[in-house]
C-alpha cells in the first residue's frame, strides 16, 4: 500500500483519469479514422452517436442526442450532392437534376453507406440494436454529416462526402435511368393508365435566324411540358424526357408493384 496518504490519493486520481482517458481517445481515433481528420469538437460526434433513448439532457433543458445533426445532415448532404449533379450533369434540366439526387440520397442508399462506414456499433442506446430497423444506419450517418459541417465548415464537409461517398458509391452512369426513347416509354404508361395525350409541334424560331420548332405535352387536357429543338423529332424527345421525370415516381412505383405480383 502507499506509506504516504497524499500520494497514494494523488496516484488513485491519476489511476482514474487514465482509466476514463482511454474509451474516449479511442473513439477520437475511431472517427478521425472515419472522416479523414481529427475532429476539432468531439462533443459534437459523441452527440451524433447519442441516441434519444439514453434522455441525456444539458444544463438549459436541451435534449442531447443526434436527431438535430441528422436534420442538418440531411440538408447539407442534399446541397453537396445537388452541387456534385450540378457540376456534373451540365445538359440535365431541373427535373433530371431532382429526380437524380432523389436517388443517391434515398434512405435505402444512405443506410448502405452507413454500414460500409461502420458507424452502427459505435451508437449509444439504452434501446437493444436489435429492435432497430435499417434506418438507424441512416440517421447516424445524417448525423454524422451534420457533425462534420459544424466542426469544420462546408468546405471541407463537401471532402468528406467527396472521398467517402460520392468517389466510392455513386456513378451517374448506374443511378440514370437508361431511356432510348422517352416519347415511346411515356406513351406506353398513357395507353396502361388510360390517360389521353397530344403533342403540339409547330414552328417557333423567335428571334432566332435559325429554324427552331416547339413542341408541348398536353395529358388529359393540361399542358405537362414544353421544349424547344431544331427539328420536330428532337423537339418531341426532349418535351417527353421532360415530362417523364414529371412522371418518373408514378412509373416506377407501378413497376415495382408489377415486380411482386
Amino acid at each position: 500500500m502507499c506509506g504516504d496518504a497524499k500520494i497514494c490519493v494523488v496516484a488513485m486520481g491519476l489511476i482514474s483519469l487514465l482509466g476514463k482517458s482511454k474509451p474516449h481517445n479511442s473513439f477520437r481515433k475511431i472517427i478521425a479514422d472515419i472522416i479523414g481528420y481529427p475532429p476539432k469538437n468531439l462533443v459534437l460526434f459523441e452527440r451524433a452517436f447519442t441516441h434519444r433513448s439514453l434522455e441525456k439532457v444539458a444544463e438549459d433543458g436541451r435534449k442531447i442526442n443526434y436527431e438535430r445533426l441528422e436534420f442538418l445532415g440531411d440538408a447539407v448532404l442534399g446541397t453537396i450532392i445537388g452541387n456534385h449533379l450540378f457540376t456534373h450533369m451540365p445538359h440535365a434540366d431541373e427535373g433530371e437534376l431532382t429526380q437524380m439526387r432523389s436517388k443517391i440520397v434515398r434512405r435505402e442508399f444512405l443506410n448502405h453507406v452507413g454500414k460500409s462506414l461502420g458507424l452502427y456499433p459505435l451508437l449509444r442506446s439504452k434501446v437493444g440494436k436489435d429492435r432497430y430497423g435499417d434506418d438507424i444506419h441512416g440517421n447516424i450517418f445524417e448525423a454524422l454529416v451534420g457533425a462534420v459541417f459544424v466542426d469544420v465548415g462546408f468546405s471541407k464537409c463537401c471532402s468528406f462526402v467527396e472521398t467517402k461517398v460520392i468517389r466510392p458509391y455513386v456513378d451517374l452512369d448506374a443511378f440514370e435511368v437508361r431511356v432510348i426513347s422517352y416519347k415511346g416509354v411515356l406513351v406506353n404508361w398513357f395507353q396502361q393508365q388510360k390517360m389521353t395525350y397530344r403533342f403540339d409541334v409547330f414552328e417557333d424560331s423567335g428571334a432566332n435566324k435559325s429554324l427552331m420548332f416547339k413542341a408541348k405535352l398536353f395529358v388529359n387536357g393540361d399542358l405537362i411540358a414544353s421544349a424547344r429543338e431544331s427539328n420536330k423529332k428532337k423537339a418531341t424527345e426532349k418535351v417527353s424526357k421532360r415530362a417523364y421525370f414529371k412522371f418518373a415516381d408514378r412509373i416506377r412505383q407501378q413497376k415495382q408493384t408489377k415486380n411482386k405480383l
